[in-house]
């Protein structure tokens, strides 16, 4: 569990990001692509702390292969009855 709050906002924002990607159409590998750029980024930059790096990426990561993040809900038909 993530308790840092800058951690927190990056797993905020990447995991909004992937399912936004998700509705744009980009599927498992270029979401996979995107998450290592980002935390590449992250990494290079000293933005955070190696571990906290390290604990971001495994929680986005099963946030990744989790279906159920990115299933598309059934839209509910009102019928109108008289």
């Amino acid at each position: 569990m993530l308790q840092d709050t800058q951690t927190i906002r990056y797993y905020q924002k990447l995991t909004d990001t992937l399912v936004e990607l998700w509705n744009r159409g980009y599927r498992f590998d270029d979401q996979r692509m995107f998450l290592d750029g980002y935390l590449a980024a992250l990494r290079h930059s000293n933005a955070m702390e190696p571990y906290l790096i390290h604990r971001l990426e495994e929680e986005v990561t099963r946030y990744l292969y989790d279906g159920s993040n990115f299933e598309m809900p059934e839209p509910q038909i009102q019928r109108d009855f008289y």
